[in-house]
């Protein structure tokens, strides 16, 4: 979410080396730097190296985007992104690796390298897909991203073990082909680099559920996380399918809209559901209802969540019946109002946090496979609520969902949730997470629900100083960074499990960089930010 005053022009992407594009690098480059400095090991070399010549091919990027050169219709009013996307899960998977090693498991550290090498493989094919149709061909940038991809090919491949190797080149072809199909399909829905947080993203879970499927016998695992690679890989599947589908038909009548519902009963029944029982071992409905209603501060948990959830319907009612009542046709929910959500899901998240985390996770999981879902009908247009919800949701609109999907809320969901879900639970015994890392959990809450929410509000009410080259202010920064600091002090006060070991300098280090992130940063916030934080704060 952004915090100007109103939703700005869509500016020219390929400005040369702008200064809010220097600004953003800087950031990230200091980011890399800190956790190089915190891991010093020859993948910290690596990351270094990726940094350096994704920053080289951004500019690439921005150029194709600003002539109309690029093979897909990527977003327009935001710079590649290539850059900031390009090092989250190298990052993570460097920390995960030193948190794990930390912890004595060996099993997620040698996971960790393997996060780490997949994230490089799909951010240097990223590069050379730029730099392939890029004309003229860029001599100096080619060298640079020839060199520091060889250094990390021949890193990696003395690193990886046979099976590992063949496990990242499998996420990257599963990657290859989904942007084939998800960047024709949905054209203007991404930004380069959102495309390879994303589509990367989705490539390494379904890679895991495979492997997982496949080794069922011997795999081992919580139920939970098995849960969240169905139900994701489910939804991905079944967007494609009705995508594809509905090439050939008419999505938007009531025969269309009645095959619609049958078919996700097919295949929610007969794969969704048969898969989940293969992995799990047990019947996964039964399980679900036996895992939800487990223990009273459950059920608490889980009818103060309904509240909230019809809250926010009563939120989207009302700023539409202000929209009716309104003589501009054009009548658009303020900022404030747009930021009622996030005070909602803070309201909805901390509780989960202190109280029972495990219910998080899994109610985190249901209320994404709903979202995805009703955005499916909502952009089919399936009915009986396909038109509706195109009403209710289009007066929350802005320029970010330029594209023919709205996934704003969707990417809050995500950045609040992320951090309950990547960090792997065996690696948070023994003391691994003190310190700074106590703080991992809430990094959605900080940077996304308390941040970018304080920001917006205070930098679109009382900013008069804007950061060089934004629209964002010095005086939503300030105030956002404050805020989260009086919300660490609370959640000290209120969660007995956090503690912070004096680690103060790391952590306001971190929120501030973060937060300089949020001002000079065009990609989505809602899904960069809070991933960052969490991979600062792991280190």
């Amino acid at each position: 979410m952004t915090r100007e005053c109103s939703p700005p022009t869509p500016t020219p992407t390929g400005t040369p080396l702008s200064g809010s594009v220097l600004a953003e690098a800087a950031v990230v480059f200091a980011v890399v730097l800190s956790i190089h400095a915190a891991v010093w090991d020859r993948y910290s070399w690596c990351a270094v190296a990726l940094a350096v010549q994704a920053f080289y091919v951004q500019y690439k990027w921005d150029r194709l985007l600003q002539h109309g050169s690029a093979v897909f219709q990527f977003r327009m009013s935001a710079n590649s992104g290539l850059l900031p996307a390009s090092m989250v899960m190298p990052l993570f998977g460097l920390v995960m690796k030193e948190r794990c090693q930390a912890a004595g498991n060996p099993f997620f550290e040698r996971f960790g390298i393997v996060v780490a090498a997949t994230g490089m493989a799909v951010a240097l094919f990223s590069s050379v897909l730029a730099l392939g149709i890029t004309r003229p061909v860029p001599s100096n940038t080619c060298v640079i991203s020839g060199l520091a991809g060889g250094v990390i090919i021949y890193i990696m491949k003395h690193s990886l073990s046979v099976g590992e190797v063949i496990e990242v080149l499998e996420v990257l072809l599963i990657f290859v082909y989904l942007n084939m199909i998800l960047l024709y399909l949905l054209p203007r829905c991404f930004t380069p680099g959102e495309a390879l947080l994303v589509l990367g993203g989705i490539s390494f879970v379904l890679n895991q559920l495979i492997k997982r499927s496949l080794t069922v016998v011997e795999s081992q695992g919580d139920p939970v996380d098995f849960f969240l690679l169905v139900i994701v890989v489910g939804m991905v599947l079944m967007g494609i399918f009705f995508s594809t589908l509905f090439v050939f038909m008419d999505s938007g009548t009531w025969a269309s809209s009645i095959f619609f519902h049958l078919m996700t009963c097919v295949l929610g029944l007969g794969v969704v559901l048969p898969w989940l029982h293969r992995l799990i071992r047990r019947n996964p409905l039964l399980w679900l209802l036996q895992f939800l209603f487990q223990t009273d501060t459950r059920i608490y948990l889980l009818a103060y969540w309904s509240l909230l959830a019809t809250l926010a319907c009563l939120v989207v009612l009302y700023q539409n019946a202000k929209r009716s009542s309104s003589e501009s046709k054009k009548h658009q929910a303020p900022t404030i109002a747009r930021k009622y959500f996030h005070f909602i899901v803070v309201a909805t998240y901390v509780p989960g946090i202190i109280f029972d985390r495990p219910l998080l996770y899994v109610a985190a999981t249901v209320c994404l496979a709903v979202f995805i879902f009703l955005e499916y009908v909502r952009y089919f247009r399936i009915k009986p609520l396909g038109h509706s919800l195109r009403s209710l949701l289009s007066l929350f609109l802005d320029e970010r969902d330029s594209g023919p999907l709205i996934l704003t809320h969707i990417y809050l969901l995500l950045g609040m949730s992320l951090p309950i879900w990547l960090v792997p639970r065996p690696c948070t015994q023994k003391g691994s997470l003190g310190g700074a890392r106590a703080l991992v959990p809430y990094a959605g809450v900080l940077a996304v629900g308390v941040g970018d929410t304080v920001a917006s509000i205070f930098g679109s009410t009382m900013g008069e100083i804007h950061w060089p080259g934004t629209k964002k202010t010095f005086e939503g920064t300030m105030t956002s960074i404050f805020a989260q600091i009086i919300s660490v002090a609370l959640i000290l006060i209120f969660d007995s499990g956090v503690d912070l070991n004096y680690s103060y300098a790391w952590i306001l280090g971190s929120i501030s960089t973060v937060s300089l992130l949020e001002a000079y940063t065009t990609q989505i916030d809602n899904l960069l930010l809070p991933l960052y934080l969490l991979i600062l704060l792991m280190a």
